[in-house]
């Protein structure tokens, strides 16, 4: 088994896409945002240099710098955090920018695209980002392999996976059993191994049932009862996953909701007066 980046490669040659956009894509999406944002950022520049070139020099440059990053770092930035992901181009052309583990982008991953897209996009008008594209898995730019990020198709997707179920007979063994982190790419080939498992061919799902299930017995403790199947134990382990981290989640926002209602009433635990 050969696992690449966007895809597993089986022993029969089958690939499992991830559902990445391709660099065809990717291309067009950049040239119109491209268009998008440098428009408006190089008559911003235009408007501060005829404004303020008469009065100082050294003024003008150090307001085109704030403006070029403003529009061409920024600006990017907090479009694609507020859309989750989507840009100008991205929405004509169906794609959304998501993390390796296939989540939302934060503030952090698109600043970081934004920032490394000043120069692989604007300062060589996307030639340095094309050849890197063409170069890579995902067909990721220097900015998704430094943010964690990549793009994926949405427009004209399959459906979304059905979810993964606990195996009756291993719920008592995934309950107690101690389950580290998984990696983000593992926890993804894994997925996606249960979801295409019936479309393999006999020998090339063992082999690969049996390459993952060893891979997840390093981040499992202890071993599932001797004699169960590979793919049972792969499935066995991302639900428990799934159920340990809804718990947590939900921990997390009723907390939440807690500490909400106690900054909205008076200090103390003074209940409001009752008008």
């Amino acid at each position: 088994m050969d696992e690449i980046d966007d895809e597993i490669l089986t022993g029969e040659g089958v690939v499992l896409s991830t559902g990445a956009a391709s660099v065809t894509m990717r291309m067009l999406s950049g040239i119109i945002d491209l268009t998008a944002y440098g428009i408006p950022a190089l008559l911003a520049i235009s408007a501060v240099e005829r404004a303020v070139l008469p009065l100082n020099e050294a003024l003008v440059r150090a307001l085109l710098i704030i403006a070029a990053v403003v529009m061409l770092v920024i600006v990017p930035a907090l479009v694609e955090t507020l859309t989750r992901g989507r840009s100008p181009g991205r929405y004509a052309v169906g794609l959304r920018v998501v993390r390796d583990d296939g989540g939302p982008v934060s503030f952090r991953h698109a600043f970081t695209r934004s920032l490394v897209g000043l120069v692989e996009l604007f300062g060589t008008l996307g030639m340095l980002a094309m050849t890197v594209s063409v170069l890579s898995a995902r067909a990721k730019r220097l900015g998704d392999m430094l943010a964690g990020t990549y793009a994926m198709r949405v427009r004209g997707a399959k459906r979304a996976l059905p979810p993964v179920e606990m195996p009756p007979h291993l719920a008592a063994w995934a309950s107690t059993a101690d389950i580290r982190r998984l990696p983000d790419g593992l926890a993804l080939t894994c997925r996606m191994f249960l979801a295409r498992a019936n479309d393999l061919h006999v020998g090339s799902r063992a082999r690969l049932a049996t390459a993952l299930s060893a891979r997840l017995a390093e981040y499992v403790a202890p071993a599932p009862p001797v004699g169960t199947h590979q793919e049972y134990m792969i499935a066995a382990v991302l639900a428990e996953r799934r159920s340990r981290e809804t718990v947590i989640e939900s921990r997390r926002a009723a907390r939440a909701a807690g500490e909400s209602v106690r900054v909205s009433t008076l200090p103390y635990d003074v209940p409001d007066a009752v008008n």
